[in-house]
């Protein structure tokens, strides 16, 4: 499915600051970038580079004199998911045989502490018994249970926050899903995306869950189609993964992101609690 997807960004620098961005579309195998743009205004020299963690694509770029500047993005991106059934899937693949890739997505993690919430997640969920059930039952009770207040949290509000708190935005929304899954020895990654039809339009943050040998998209908060969402970057949590990492004195004044759908056949997908069907961007 082809995507066309765009950001603005437009910053009051105060004194001379470097920021790190991470806005770029990913290239994986199942997620093209068919044709891509950035500027930037006035011109400011950036660079781009990957982490040696993941395939994340950072773009860096110094600002040595208080101004106010604009970055602009804009991408084409087709992307393929794969829904795949997870009616057979039982319990979590047990840790002695998942990779080495795999194994740091079961560590609690700065903003997702799953070992604080253990006794919660096993006494919430610990007893069902198919995995794929298990993280839906993880979101819906999120969904149902934590209020989706834009301003309600900063950057510092951790998964354990929210739970005491019971609002968030999308960000919160993912690290307790997260944190939920870990608790159970589920392990699972924050995932940040363009996203179709999202309510109001920004960037987007759900998680993925690794079951049966796939990673599964799981949003908890349900404010855009499962297979409308086009790729940025993973991480453990927001840490790894921050749209934009600012280090100096600086005011964002506006952020403006769009997704439009360029194909006719687009069809929602949203999990069916009795189907059991999993979606994965693998």
């Amino acid at each position: 499915m082809k995507f066309q997807v765009h950001s603005d960004l437009e910053y009051q620098v105060l004194q001379p600051s470097t920021f790190i961005l991470n806005i770029h579309a990913l290239r994986t195998a199942t997620q093209t970038v068919l044709e891509e743009s950035l500027m930037v205004e006035p011109y400011i020299r950036l660079e781009e580079f990957s982490s040696a963690l993941n395939a994340n694509r950072f773009i860096r770029l110094e600002v040595t004199e208080p101004l106010i500047f604009k970055i602009s993005y804009k991408a084409t991106v087709d992307t393929i998911s794969q829904i795949i059934d997870q009616k057979q899937e039982k319990g979590a693949t047990p840790v002695v045989q998942l990779d080495g890739d795999i194994i740091p997505n079961l560590f609690p993690s700065r903003y997702c502490q799953s070992d604080k919430l253990q006794r919660l997640a096993n006494n919430k969920f610990g007893k069902i018994e198919n995995t794929f059930a298990q993280v839906i039952a993880i979101t819906d009770w999120i969904y149902e249970n934590v209020e989706y207040l834009s301003g309600s949290t900063n950057s510092q509000t951790s998964a354990y926050d929210t739970v005491s708190e019971r609002a968030g935005v999308c960000r919160d929304f993912a690290h307790l899903g997260i944190a939920l899954c870990r608790a159970l020895s589920i392990p699972a990654r924050y995932f940040t995306a363009y996203a179709y039809n999202l309510n109001p339009p920004d960037f987007h943050a759900c998680f993925e869950a690794y079951i049966g040998g796939h990673w599964l998209i799981f949003d908890a908060t349900k404010l855009a189609p499962l297979n409308g969402l086009v790729k940025i970057a993973n991480g453990r949590d927001a840490a790894d993964a921050a749209v934009a990492s600012i280090f100096g004195n600086v005011v964002c004044q506006s952020m403006q992101v769009t997704s439009e759908v360029l194909e006719n056949n687009f069809e929602p997908f949203y999990y069916d609690n009795k189907q059991l069907k999993g979606l994965s961007y693998e």
